[in-house]
């Protein structure tokens, strides 16, 4: 099956792509990717890959070698452009995340959203991970304005893990952990309609891994399936590939 993975031109998530590439992949999914102009690749968040802090907070060895091998890809080499993605040649969406400011671009793009509204009406599978759940939020039925979210169960990254990370870092990074003054769950929550459909998941910052799903949390409604952040990016990629039968 073919797999599209939007990306911005700068600072996705290494573990929220990597993962779901590597493991769709090995289970024999053709993963494409797609950037606002296509051609050239994107580039991951640079402090994921050497340490966020003093050398900490990055991502994990085996998502970071994955990343190595992922980028040697032809197809993320060489992504299509937003524009030129047909629904209709897919089997199924993964929107990851990331939380760095190059991260707009890709969060707040009206064209982005139209290929996305098409993958939504005509029931494909859709993942959606930490951020990438806002681009969902923001993807409105024309008419209505109601974002596809609404009346759907979902997680996405919970308000304590960014305001953790934020209060953590902010001495030295800034607002490097607040891609925006909102945070990322308030905003999926007033999408919603009802933020009781919102799952925040239990407080843990363990991860997840390939052989762990233990620390790992993720939402499944219908087609869809959410995750809040990398440590779930593994049982997310598993769920993802189950939607895809």
């Amino acid at each position: 099956m073919r797999i599209l993975i939007p990306l911005p031109d700068a600072d996705f998530d290494v573990t929220e792509v990597a993962v779901p590439w590597r493991l769709l992949t090995d289970a024999g999914h053709e993963v494409v990717f797609a950037t606002e102009l296509g051609g050239a690749a994107a580039q991951a968040d640079p402090r994921l890959l050497t340490g966020v802090l003093f050398g900490q907070l990055g991502a994990e060895p085996e998502p970071k070698r994955f990343y190595g091998e992922m980028v040697a890809d032809e197809r993320f080499a060489a992504p299509t452009p937003w524009a030129a993605v047909e629904a209709s040649a897919f089997d199924g969406l993964v929107l990851p995340g990331g939380h760095a400011q190059g991260m707009r671009q890709y969060l707040e793009s009206v064209v982005l959203r139209r290929k996305v509204l098409d993958f939504w009406r005509m029931d494909k599978p859709v993942g959606a991970i930490c951020h990438g759940v806002i681009v969902l939020a923001r993807t409105t039925e024309p008419g209505t304005g109601r974002s596809v979210l609404a009346g759907r169960r979902t997680t996405c990254l919970p308000k304590y893990m960014e305001r953790s990370a934020y209060y953590l870092t902010a001495w030295r990074l800034g607002r490097y952990y607040r891609t925006y003054p909102e945070y990322v769950e308030d905003e999926v929550r007033a999408a919603l309609g009802d933020p009781a459909l919102f799952e925040r998941g239990p407080r843990s910052l363990s991860r997840g891994t390939a052989t762990d799903d233990g620390p790992a949390f993720v939402v499944r409604d219908g087609n869809y399936v959410s995750a809040r952040w990398p440590g779930d990016a593994y049982l997310f990629a598993r769920r993802f590939d189950a939607l895809l039968g």
